[in-house]
């Protein structure tokens, strides 16, 4: 494995982006509702993210907590937020969106990934609800997209690591898997080393539960799980 795994930070407000760039996160993923596993953040807090951090920010697109199968109206607005977060400086993109067989739905992932160009797309955790995962990944890489955040179908990517370990060898140069789901500073290093992914997502969503503000805390706790994977061999 390389010396140093590429670590996103899932956030969902600015001062908590601000703590995950101190404490050495390479990229944010921004979201409101983490509890509900993330939902589109509103304008103004693209902003401020934005206006605080210098770091690569990816944007969730996500209109509704509940399942990843959309309607029209649905899908239209995911498309008017990918504009939005354009114009509002955003990296790049995160979304999911899956048919009402489990199936990834290639067609309308396709034309979101059209409208964030030149933003690459992670397809997110909806992969984990597909029906088979190996349909799923090939489907993802039909539609365009850059990379997939998944726990390899588990509820952590801990507990997903021998399916995660085969995305990753299925997927080749083709896409980046990336793992995501439960991973901190004390099982991070066992997921990158047996699974061998070269990026890692965390929401280390203990430090800031229930409403908690430590952002020094948490600061500490994206600290400690990048110097793990700084000096992994």
């Amino acid at each position: 494995m390389p010396s140093s795994i590429f670590l996103e930070i899932s956030v969902e407000t600015s001062e908590a982006a601000v703590a995950a760039e101190r404490g050495g996160a390479q990229r944010i993923e921004l979201c409101a509702d983490l509890p509900s596993g993330g939902l589109t953040p509103s304008e103004d807090l693209m902003r401020t993210a934005r206006a605080k951090v210098t770091l690569p920010i990816f944007a969730m697109i996500r209109p509704r907590a509940g399942n990843f199968v959309y309607s029209a109206q649905e899908v239209a607005r995911m498309h008017t937020e990918i504009d939005t977060a354009k114009r509002l400086g955003m990296d790049g993109i995160v979304l999911g969106l899956l048919t009402k067989d489990r199936r990834v739905d290639i067609e309308r992932t396709r034309e979101l990934v059209k409208t964030a160009r030149p933003l690459p797309v992670t397809f997110h955790r909806a992969f984990d609800d597909a029906a088979d995962l190996n349909v799923a990944l090939e489907d993802v890489i039909a539609a365009d997209a850059a990379r997939i955040l998944t726990s390899g179908g588990a509820a952590t990517a801990p507990a997903g690591i021998e399916r995660l370990a085969q995305l990753v060898s299925a997927a080749k140069d083709r896409i980046v898997i990336l793992p995501g789901g439960g991973i901190n500073a004390s099982n991070a290093v066992d997921v990158a080393r047996q699974t061998g992914a070269l990026e890692l997502h965390s929401a280390l969503g203990s430090v800031l539960a229930y409403g908690q503000e430590d952002y020094d805390l948490f600061e500490s706790e994206v600290r400690k799980l990048a110097a793990q994977l700084a000096t992994a061999a």
